[in-house]
């Protein structure tokens, strides 16, 4: 996978949310709230999902919230036609966190690694 520099900024941001996000993942699944969540990143006030990160709490620059597929079709941010492709994408990425981030750069979904051992290109051990 090509990273872009935005990419690689943005991973690196958000290192510390992994675990936080990893477990309401799946705690959203385990509940079968969703077999589809989604982490709304951002760093203004959005109205979708429910606020599981503050950045004025945790000092980072993202707050974060959790969504789900059906949540984003219901406010018509996925459309119906595209349900299962997006369905299909999601399973293809299972072993990452799927984000929606809203920067000044527009909205994109991003899947980054859960955790840093699934990257073989970052030998560094995780810190507590």
């Amino acid at each position: 996978m090509n990273k872009t520099p935005l990419y690689k900024r943005l991973e690196k941001e958000l290192e510390g949310y992994k675990n936080i996000l990893s477990q309401a993942a799946e705690v959203i699944q385990d509940q079968d709230v969703s077999k589809f969540p989604i982490f709304v990143i951002h760093q203004n006030i959005v109205d979708i999902g429910i606020n599981i990160v503050d950045k004025e709490v945790v000092q980072g620059n993202w707050s974060v919230n959790a969504s789900t597929l059906e949540e984003f079709v219901t406010k018509q941010i996925i459309a119906e036609e595209k349900v299962e492709d997006f369905q299909s994408l999601y399973r293809s990425h299972h072993d990452d966190l799927c984000l929606f981030a809203l920067s000044e750069l527009g909205a994109n979904f991003i899947f980054l690694p859960k955790n840093s051992e699934s990257q073989e290109e970052s030998p560094e051990p995780p810190s507590n």
